[in-house]
């Protein structure tokens, strides 16, 4: 199926931020987003409105950054030419 081939590669650009962001724990912008609620939350009581909605925004971005990581760890670049050489390997014997 046409639909099924991946004739893409990646660019050095987006290699290079692959293999960096992928060294960073998903957890890490789990946490981030977590902390944002809290810190936001927190100026909310205390009375600043406006900064505490400007860092309350800020969780869906953390939250998408994280997915980001899991998805570059899962399906980067690195999986799809790891899976070509495991094929090239498999046929060599």
């Amino acid at each position: 199926m046409a639909l099924l081939e991946n004739d893409h590669t990646e660019g050095p650009i987006a290699k290079t931020i692959e293999s960096q962001t992928s060294k960073l724990p998903s957890d890490l912008f789990l946490w981030t987003a977590l902390g944002s609620i809290a810190v936001s939350a927190a100026l909310k009581a205390t009375g600043h409105k406006h900064t505490a909605l400007f860092l309350g925004q800020w969780v869906a971005p953390f939250l998408l950054l994280g997915i980001y990581n899991k998805l570059v760890k899962q399906q980067g670049h690195d999986h799809a030419e790891h899976e070509v050489e495991d094929q090239e390997t498999r046929f060599a014997y």
